[in-house]
């Protein structure tokens, strides 16, 4: 089932600064904040050392509001205009595959579904309308 959906703001390197000036702004809680140089490493890819502060993944709560913020990958687009997505949170992996498959109908797949280390089944969809989905089973021993 589907669990809820909250923003999910993309940035281009400032997003450390950006969970600074929310949590101060907003009077954000903030629950998390995970980099790029935090992930497990794989030895099959050497993180740039300009990639290593960059923010992953961050997690604020606003009211009983969640906002999620990332930085782009070093290199990867960014475009002023799409820096605001949606995240949606799904109870089981077979839900995420049906929600995935119906929002990739005239989509764009950016992230196929795939097992990471924060979730069974997590992937990234642009569907018809330009608005791009975070699409995330939330493992039961995990917060997002």
């Amino acid at each position: 089932m589907i669990l809820g959906i909250n923003p999910y703001v993309v940035l281009n390197g400032n997003g450390q600064e950006a969970v600074k000036f929310y949590e101060q702004a907003l009077e954000a809680q903030v629950v998390g904040v995970q980099t790029f140089g935090e992930m497990p490493e794989n030895p099959e890819f050497s993180l740039p050392a300009e990639a290593k502060d960059r923010v992953m993944h961050a997690h604020l709560k606003i009211g009983n509001t969640d906002l999620m913020i990332s930085d782009t990958f070093p290199g990867q687009p960014h475009q002023l205009g799409t820096q605001v997505t949606i995240a949606i949170a799904v109870s089981d992996v077979e839900k995420s595959k049906e929600i995935f498959g119906k929002l990739e109908d005239g989509g764009k797949v950016e992230m196929p579904l795939q097992e990471t280390f924060w979730s069974p089944s997590y992937g990234t969809i642009t569907d018809k309308f330009g608005i791009t989905w975070h699409v995330s089973t939330l493992n039961p021993d995990h917060h997002q």
